[in-house]
């Protein structure tokens, strides 16, 4: 079967299901392959399930008429997101970085989806899988897509690129992220870079933070770029009037009270707000847009419980990231401040220096009410109180309650910190 034939398949059956558990019916199925399964095993199950079809890589697992033998299952989604993706008309926007790549993506969404049909990354849904998924959402109607590209090594934002083949770009940053698989900073910035390296040859426009000296150097000669800045005046310009604890913004005279918490947000807010001038959005149907936003999955979310107002940052950790959630946490109102911080993982040769300087950052800010979880932290040296297991906080807390505080609830992934919520 030729890729033009499954993506007419595809049209009568616009639903793509990677597993069994979440069938519905008339999809098509592919039975993707992992370290752990093999969805040849279950493509059986899906269509008697409903599934329209299943696409399979095994001659052994084509069992009727409705299964569709290929060389690779995941070759072959990928194939058919970028043929999908040039038969239909949306402009794609893809967006990388080190932070704040979710939750900007949510932010450009809310804003362009006041004037266009905009469909964007679900979730974090941003790699090798991810990606196809998103350009297989796209509607014949859809304007605009929103496409989130996240990497751990070198060559994945490339590729991604290849899949996707973005008509803009935007990187929220260069930070201490996946250093393990990035082989530090600098494969960090060569790795994100990746994004310019197919925009720029391809004549694309690239939205730019023209007060990141890393950005700006990178783009200085190229033409095709619109930024923003805080007093360059050959950007637009937008300012911070305040993040205690809300990221408060003036632009062109209109003020915009988020209900983001965190300078390092802003640049996030700017990012919507400038795309959103370029596509022509009105300035009050953007203020609408940010002023309605409200984070949640563990980021940056506000949560007032039983005389603690938490700040729950728990979605994921690195060094760039914890810094400035530090540093914002201290300049924050309040008498009372607690933090739980979590290990920051993937930091590779990196890892024990880096949440050394986490530690002793915590300690030359003030902080005197600090809980450190995780392997990793349970090595520093501090004054710290130090976990090495999130059941150790626990116990710990449930039988020396924290009085009521400001507390910063922060860590990768891996910790689910959250469930610190269940016993405080």
């Amino acid at each position: 079967m030729t890729l033009e034939q499954l993506h007419a398949i595809f049209l009568l059956h616009p639903t793509v299901c990677t597993d069994t558990r979440k069938i519905t019916k008339d999809c098509l199925f592919f039975a993707l392959k992992g370290p752990n399964f093999n969805g040849n095993e279950f493509a059986q199950q899906a269509l008697e399930n409903g599934a329209a079809y299943a696409i399979v890589d095994e001659a052994e697992h084509k069992t009727s008429a409705n299964c569709i033998l290929v060389k690779d299952v995941l070759e072959t989604l990928q194939n058919l997101a970028t043929f999908h993706r040039n038969y239909c008309n949306a402009r794609i926007i893809s967006l990388t970085g080190s932070n704040g790549k979710t939750t900007t993506k949510e932010l450009i969404y809310a804003v362009l989806s006041k004037k266009y049909k905009t469909v964007a990354t679900h979730g974090n849904l941003n790699n090798h899988i991810g990606v196809p998924l998103t350009l297989l959402s796209i509607k014949p109607d859809t304007e605009l897509a929103i496409v989130e590209m996240g990497a751990n090594h070198k060559g994945e934002i490339a590729f991604l690129c290849d899949i996707a083949q973005p008509d803009f770009g935007y990187i929220t940053n260069f930070g201490k992220a996946h250093l393990e698989g990035f082989g530090g900073i600098e494969g960090v910035i060569e790795g994100k870079s990746e994004l310019y390296q197919y925009l720029i040859p391809n004549k694309k426009y690239i939205f730019l933070n023209a007060d990141d000296p890393i950005q700006l150097e990178k783009l200085a000669s190229y033409i095709k770029k619109i930024g923003f800045s805080i007093n360059n005046p050959e950007y637009f310009n937008i300012k911070l009037m305040g993040a205690d604890p809300f990221v408060v913004i003036e632009v062109e005279d209109s003020k915009i009270s988020t209900q983001l918490i965190g300078g390092y947000n802003f640049p996030n807010c700017c990012a919507a707000i400038t795309m959103g001038k370029y596509f022509n959005v009105p300035l009050e149907e953007i203020k609408s847009a940010l002023e309605y936003y409200i984070p949640a999955n563990n980021r940056s979310q506000i949560i007032e419980k039983k005389g603690f107002k938490i700040i729950l940052d728990a979605y994921n950790a690195n060094p760039s990231s914890m810094k400035v959630a530090l540093d914002n946490f201290k300049n924050m109102r309040g008498a009372k401040k607690a933090l739980i911080l979590g290990d920051m993982f993937e930091l590779g040769t990196e890892a024990q220096v880096e949440h050394q300087a986490i530690a002793d950052l915590a300690h030359d800010l003030g902080f005197s009410t600090v809980f450190l979880v995780g392997g990793n932290f349970y090595k520093t040296q501090s004054t710290f109180k130090k976990f090495e297991s999130f059941t150790d906080l626990k116990k710990h807390l449930e039988s020396n309650p924290l009085p009521n505080s400001s507390l910063l609830i922060k860590g990768s992934r891996g910790m689910a910190l959250e469930r610190v919520l269940e016993f405080l």
